[in-house]
């Protein structure tokens, strides 16, 4: 089994990519972002790194307090690597549960920080999904209803362009159609030795 590993800044059209490739090769994806918000709601073992970490206020009774949590996180690098370090090996954890399961020949993984979290050596090809500041600025701004000093907060934290060289393939979701798109995932799942693909 292959995998690829779908990243890109905040706001780039990551889960734009993600669809395409669901839709029309048939290959699933895993969401890391999602999925780390599930198993850290779920997790008792999370749950309890956390409260000895941040406090019992990050859960408030069964539910995840998410704002403070997400405040904490992008408040210092450091708070994030303590987080990351308690969530990452989670997640990762559950993705090997999921490919399995999927009994596919090719999945792919979606996170924003492939590579800080190191998922980046657990996966074959690195596709980078890139758009212009601005752009992603904007995007994220109306997908998480957002003001702008929270989402330039968050991509201080990422500083995807460190990572773009280091990519296997780089789609431009700026200029770029849908069909365009298509035609550069297909490359590269050509060049991964896959020729063929259940819908």
């Amino acid at each position: 089994m292959k995998t690829i590993g779908i990243t890109g800044g905040i706001g780039s059209g990551k889960s734009y990519v993600s669809a395409l490739l669901q839709r029309e090769f048939g290959i699933p994806v895993y969401d890391c972002d999602k999925e780390a918000k599930r198993l850290t709601a779920e997790s008792q073992e999370i749950r309890q790194q956390l409260v000895a970490l941040i406090g019992g206020d990050v859960f408030e009774g069964e539910k995840l307090n998410k704002q403070l949590l997400a405040d904490y996180l992008f408040s210092n690098p450091e708070h994030a690597s303590q987080v990351n370090a308690i969530i990452h090996p989670a997640v990762l954890k559950d993705f090997a549960f999921w490919a399995k399961e999927q009994g596919k020949p090719i999945v792919a993984l979606e996170s924003a920080i492939l590579f800080e979290s190191g998922f980046n050596n657990h996966v074959d090809k690195v596709l980078f999904v890139d758009a212009p500041e601005d752009i992603r600025l904007q995007r994220a701004m109306r997908r998480d209803s957002a003001n702008e000093e929270q989402i330039r907060a968050r991509m201080k934290m990422q500083q995807p362009e460190i990572h773009r060289s280091q990519a296997d393939f780089i789609i431009d979701n700026k200029t770029a159609t849908e069909k365009e798109i298509q035609e550069q995932l297909a490359l590269l799942l050509h060049h991964d030795g896959e020729r063929q693909f259940e819908k």
